[in-house]
This record gives C-alpha cells, structure tokens and sequence, in this order.
C-alpha cells in the first residue's frame, strides 16, 4: 500500500485519530479508572516531598528530637504509596493497553478478510502485513507507553504546580510564561514526527514486500541470477529506513534539549526571583518551594519526549483505520438455498475491472443446463478465468444479470452462493498444515477423516500421501512447498471433492498433472461431473473433447460455440486450433 492511498482515505486530524483510538478505552474503562487512581496516588505523592523537605529543613534549625524519626518514617511512607499507586497505574493501564492493540489487530484482520478481491489487487502483500505487525506495534507504543506517561507525568506536574501557587503564586506565574514557547516547540515537533513516522511505515512496508517476494520466489531469484538485484533493492529499502529513522532521531534529540532549556531558563528565574524575595518567606517554604520546582523538568521533559510516540502511533492508528474503514464485499443478498440445480444463464453481462477502462467481458449471452459440461476456450486474456470468477461474485458486474436457478447471482448472500460452488484453479493455494486440514480446509473441517480420504482417493492423491513419512498427516510445508506441482493440484481437486457441490469450476485444474496423472484424474473428475454443472477452461483441447458445449472467446466475446464434432465441421477458430495442437503433438 503506498502513501498516496492512506492519505487520499482518511482525511482525519491527528487529534480525532488519536481520540477514535481512546474510544476503545471505552469497553475497559473500569481498569482504566483504577490506574488513573494507581498514578494519582504515584503523583501526589510527589509535592509530599517537598514538604518534607521543608520539614527538614526546620528540624535543622530547631533541633526537633520527634522529626528523627518522623521524616525517615514519612519518606519511607511516601515511597511506599508511590510504589503501590505506580504498580496499580502501570499495571492495569497496560492491561488496558494491550486489550486495546489485541481488538485493533483482531478487527483489522477480521477486516482484511472480508475485502474484495480488488483491494488486494491495488495493494500488495508486503504492505498489508507490514500494517498488522509493524503498524499495529506503533498503536501499541501510543496506547501503552504515551499514556501512561501522560497520566503519571501529566498528573505530576498538575501536583507540583497545584502546590507552587499555592505556596506562592506570583513567583509560579513563572512557569505560566514560558507554556506558550514550550506549546510552539512541541506543535512543530509534532507536525514533523508525525510525517516521518508514516514515511517510516510505507520503508518499512518496502522491506516487508520485498523481503516476501524475495522468499517466496527463491526458485526464480536463483534461476535468473536475480541474487543481486534482490540485495540492491533490499539494500535501497532498508537505506531509506534508515534515513528516515534518523531523521525522526534527530528531530527527537534536538526536541528534548530544547525544552529542557526553555524549563531550566524559567526554573533559574524563579530561583533569582525566590532568593531576591527570600525575606517574605520561611527557609523551610523556601526549601520546598525550590524542590518542588526542581521537580518540575523531569516530568516535563518527559512529557516531551514521549510526543514522539504519540505521533508515531497516531500515523500507525491512520492506516488501521484506512483498513477498518474500508468497505467489505457487496452482501445484500438474502436468498439462502440449501441445494441448487444448477441452471446458468448470463443476460448481456459487461465487466470492466476496477479502475480500469479495458472492458474483458461484452454483452455476453450464455445458458448453462442443470448437469451441463461446457468447456470454455481461446486465447489468453479472453476472458474465460474472468467469466468464471463472476460467478463466485469475486467481482461485481458492470451491466446486465447473472442467473442461478432463475435468482440474480445479487439475490443471494455470498455463503450461500459460494457453497454452491468447488473451484480449482491452476494457482494451488496451501496452507502450512497437514494434508488432511489442507483437503478439510475452512468449512470443511467438520467432515470426518474416511469422507478426506474418500476425497483423495478419487482425486488419486492417496497414491503419493501414503508415500509421506506421516501419511495423511504429513505438514506441506508453505504454500505446499514440500509437494510437486501434481501433487498439490491433485490435493485442490481433493478438496473440491469433498465440498460436493453442485456446481464445479475447474479452471487449468490438469495443468500441473503429467500424462498419466491426468488420465486418472480425468477419469476421476468425468464420474464427478456426473450430475453437476461444470465449467472447464482448458488449453488443452484433448481434456474437453467429450463437453456437451464448447464456447470459444476472444477478447471478451463469444465467437463459437457448440459440441466438439460441430465446431470441428464448422472450421473455425476452435478447429483451427484443435489442428494446431494435433500437429504439435504429433
């Protein structure tokens, strides 16, 4: 996901961010009240002493026998409640906190889940996961750490400057000057952390996608002698980082200085302006009006510092809100249907992929019978994956209708119509799991292990799976790295058969499938179409020779169709190709 998309999508200040972020506290907010108590007794505690120091400062001078014991007595009490009140604050605040990051994560993959395909298309892997670790690691620096320094800190200094005007308030409108000079300096820093932390995010998102792609295509890396352009472009992303992060480094470490001297400037007036009106005041008011103020810079600068983690959090909580605040697919359907017949039937359908203006499917008019094979061919790009993809409601369709037993594909929720349907495509998706979860996969997992490997049986998979070292149970690996090309079709085409749907799209489903293999498995798969609608896309016209209709596409349009011996005598495009890979294999 580039920068561009995250700024074009949220439009809001950073304060309304941080304040929808807070809106989670909500759920908590009795914990919440208990740390808020826990650091109020941590930050009370502080003025305390400066009292006591006074007090010290008395029983110098007035050789007070009981203030031996008192003083040792009140500070050890005083440290006591600051323990307490900053284990309960620090304590159940985190609790708060974590709640807070574990919600935003789990919504923002429940999210992710629930987009269209074309999001994924505008927005590659790298990004999307950079925002559920690292991103979301941000949110958790702000929900955690910047709030509890700004309810212990800020409370802190709330206590201190309560007591210095109420021990003097003409020399504490000191402090009051310089708040619009600290104000300036935290706003400017904060304007420049902010656009450096969501400049880090889109680096960080870099290295992600191209540390993925690099892993995940190590077979081509290798092969093409890509070695070194895969460091190049690694070392690029991570130089960036790297700038970036220094630059944030820099802004921070000129930042905290800078306030320290605005604090240490006023704090040095106020002990000129103290010791000039040292007359008016008791040594021991004296005392712990000076402590007291010293106390001042440390909360302070605290405070400053942890500014930059707020906006850091704040850009992070931005992109997880662009996710939470995107739009799933369309369900408005309400039609629910236990078992269909079958009937397809596509009215003038026109699609255009999301923003673009090639149209990949023109007023196309199909009926598919209940039971039907037909087999979809033509070139690449013609539109026979795209008009598969349709029915899944994968995409929306531009114009005209799609019909499923008489109802408008848009008529029926997308669980219902999808439980209508097997795909198997040519891009086996697997999951580091075992065969039997990978066969039994999402809603399947409710079947028993005789159905799995019925299922692969008549996919001819318990040929190589008993070979396995755990049989049924053996891990695939990634993406089924473990297994050949054959073997992780045959799995796919396992699954399908397990679902048992009455609708089966095999889409290149023999592609990866040496001669003998696919002989079995097109054996298996024709007493499978018995009874089921099915929509086969093929380069291989040998596998649909025997479809009871053939329809052959070119750049988004019917031009031919009809059984093999019609098109075959009606030499056409169909024939034409069907001699082509005749002669090729011979």
């Amino acid at each position: 996901m580039n920068e561009n998309v995250l700024s074009s999508k949220n439009k809001q200040s950073g304060l309304q961010v941080y304040i929808r972020l807070l809106h989670y506290v909500k759920p908590h907010w009795k914990m919440f009240v208990l740390s808020v108590l826990g650091f109020l007794l941590y930050s009370g505690s502080q003025p305390l002493l400066a009292k006591v120091m006074g007090w010290l400062t008395d029983a110098v001078y007035v050789k007070d026998t009981q203030a031996v014991y008192l003083i040792p007595l009140s500070l050890l009490g005083i440290y006591l409640v600051r323990g307490i009140g900053g284990f309960i604050g620090t304590y159940f605040l985190a609790k708060v906190s974590f709640s807070i990051v574990h919600t935003l994560r789990t919504e923002m993959f429940d999210r992710l889940v629930l987009l269209p395909n074309s999001y994924y298309e505008q927005n590659n892997s790298g990004h999307l996961i950079s925002m559920i670790t690292f991103n979301v690691a941000q949110v958790t620096g702000a929900a955690t750490d910047a709030i509890k320094v700004i309810v212990r800190e800020g409370i802190t200094v709330i206590a201190l400057l309560v007591f210095l005007f109420y021990s003097n308030w003409q020399l504490s409108l000191t402090f009051l000057a310089i708040a619009p000079l600290i104000a300036f300096v935290v706003a400017f820093a904060s304007k420049r952390f902010k656009r450096l932390s969501k400049k880090i995010q889109v680096t960080m998102g870099d290295i992600t996608h191209i540390s993925s792609e690099a892993i995940n295509g190590y077979k081509e890396v290798k092969s093409f002698g890509g070695e070194k352009y895969e460091q190049a472009r690694f070392l690029a992303a991570s130089k960036k980082n790297y700038r970036q992060n220094m630059k944030m480094i820099m802004t921070s470490a000129i930042n905290t200085p800078v306030l320290q001297m605005i604090v240490a400037s006023a704090l040095s007036f106020l002990v000129f302006l103290a010791l000039s009106f040292l007359g008016d005041m008791e040594p021991a008011e004296f005392i712990s009006y000076i402590v007291a103020a010293g106390l001042l810079p440390k909360p302070i600068r605290q405070l400053s510092e942890v500014n930059s983690t707020i906006q850091k959090g704040i850009a992070a909580a931005e992109s997880v809100f662009t996710i939470l605040d995107e739009e799933s697919e369309q369900d408005n359907g309400t039609y629910e249907a236990e078992v269909v017949q079958g009937r397809l039937e596509f009215k003038q359908v026109q699609f255009t992929y999301p923003q673009t203006e090639k149209i990949i499917i023109s007023d196309l008019n199909l009926t598919i019978e209940p039971g039907q094979t037909i087999a979809l061919v033509g070139r690449s790009g013609s539109g026979k994956s795209t008009l598969a993809s349709l029915i899944s409601r994968f995409y929306e369709i531009d114009k005209g209708d799609i019909l499923l037993d008489a109802h408008s594909l848009e008529d029926y929720s997308l669980s219902s119509l999808r439980k209508q349907i097997s795909l198997v495509t040519q891009d086996v998706t697997l999951f580091n799991d075992t065969i039997e979860k990978n066969i039994a996969y999402g809603a399947l997992s409710q079947h028993s292990r005789d159905e799995v490997i019925q299922a692969a049986e008549s996919a001819y998979a318990m040929e190589f799976i008993n070979e396995q070292s755990d049989g049924i149970d053996t891990l695939v690996g990634e993406d089924g790295v473990l297994l050949s090309g054959g073997q992780r079709q045959r799995l796919a085409i396992a699954r399908a058969l397990l679902k048992n749907s009455p609708i089966l799209i095999l889409d290149e489903a023999t592609s990866a499938l040496d001669t003998e293999s696919e002989r079995k498995i097109q054996a298996a798969l024709e007493n499978v179409m018995q009874g089921r609608t099915t929509l086969v896309i093929a380069h291989r016209l040998s596998t649909i020779e025997n479809a009871d209709l053939i329809v052959v596409m070119d750049k988004g349009v019917i031009i031919e169709q009809g059984n093999h011996k019609e098109l075959i005598e009606y030499d056409g495009f169909y024939s034409q190709l069907h001699k082509k890979q005749f002669d090729e294999n011979e």
